[in-house]
């Protein structure tokens, strides 16, 4: 949710309403402390003991990041990245301080109460945008443990999922820097920057698609050794890289697509797009290529796969067909009435 905030407080200091922004990030601590979220989930049972254990111990943290969550935003929109890099907790004492935040630190104030609803309006969708791909691998970890000899389909796709999260982190940063500068531009009213920083974002997810893709598929053999010492595994793993460069491949690219969408405030869009790509295309597929096919854990990352590349040519059109002039005003009306203009969406593309 908090990833509204990336749309909210990066117009609003792109238009230079600084004291918008930071009543932007009162709102959306005041939304985030309210939040609960609670899952129950049991397959096989020595699987479901262990997951269930680490799903406990996690519980406290979804209350610890409801503060830190909106400041990290805050900072992002305003490009100020050090003070993250040396500590989340330094980071409170930076914004209070520091003279860098001065223009956008304001004092809490009944305004932050009438914000709320301006960042639930970006906050929902971004959560439901980012939380149904999110689900989508976790609903195949779990899909997983319904084939025979689950214990090897798991550990093989969990295997597979921590590396794709892993070299994730790459596009996510070039998202996020994305997200920034896309927003910036637009809330200062400069359709033309926010096109020249989508095709340099764009260029540079390509160049470390191919660098970071092409790795991985020479380091296939010993790949399965850095998680596993069963051969049975290894040799599993090793099978399973080709599948797992393409969706280092997709991931990358729409990794920095939804953090263009961020910047821009389509998040409702990106929803619509995520549960059209994983739910009604890529885990269906992935269940009958799995269960009816018998292709396994290959046959479910295929399907997931599927989704992934149908969800990626998809943001690239909204991306490439976006009438930049029209988001630039768009912004404007949104900061400067302290309303998200939602009307006439089909406006937003050529």
């Amino acid at each position: 949710m908090a990833s509204g905030l990336v749309t909210l407080c990066g117009q609003a200091y792109g238009a230079k309403q600084y004291q918008r922004l930071g009543n932007y990030v009162y709102s959306s601590i005041i939304s985030l402390v309210l939040e609960k979220l609670l899952t129950l989930l049991g397959q096989d049972p020595q699987i479901s003991l262990e997951a269930g254990k680490f799903a406990i111990w996690l519980v406290p943290s979804l209350f610890a990041y409801a503060v830190p969550q909106p400041l990290v935003r805050y900072l992002q929109s305003q490009s100020l990245i050090l003070p993250m890099l040396l500590s989340s907790f330094a980071a409170r004492f930076y914004i209070i301080y520091s003279p860098s935040c001065q223009k956008t630190r304001v004092p809490f104030s009944k305004e932050a109460l009438t914000g709320i609803s301006v960042f639930l309006r970006l906050a929902i969708p971004s959560t439901v945008m980012i939380c149904l791909e999110w689900w989508s691998f976790e609903l195949l970890i779990l899909l997983s443990g319904r084939l025979p000899n689950p214990q090897l389909e798991t550990s093989v796709l969990s295997v597979c999922l921590t590396t794709i999260s892993f070299l994730y982190t790459i596009p996510y940063s070039l998202g996020a820097a994305a997200s920034t500068r896309v927003s910036n531009e637009l809330g200062a009213g400069n359709p033309q920057g926010a096109r020249v920083a989508v095709f340099v974002v764009m260029f540079i997810a390509v160049v470390e698609t191919i660098i970071v893709s092409s790795t991985l598929f020479a380091s296939r053999k010993i790949l399965g050794y850095a998680y596993s010492n069963k051969e049975e595994e290894i040799d599993y793993v090793t099978g399973m890289v080709p599948l797992i460069c393409l969706s280092v491949i997709m991931n990358s690219l729409q990794g920095v697509l939804s953090g263009i969408a961020r910047g821009t405030g389509w998040q409702h869009l990106g929803a619509y797009v995520n549960l059209g790509s994983f739910y009604l295309e890529g885990i269906p597929v992935a269940v009958l290529l799995s269960f009816r096919l018998n292709l396994r854990g290959k046959g479910l990352w295929t399907g997931i796969l599927l989704g992934s590349t149908i969800q990626s040519a998809l943001l690239a059109f909204i991306t490439s067909s976006t009438n930049w002039h029209q988001q630039a005003i768009k912004a404007k009306e949104r900061i400067l009435k302290g309303t998200p203009s939602m009307e006439n969406e089909a406006n937003k593309c050529y």
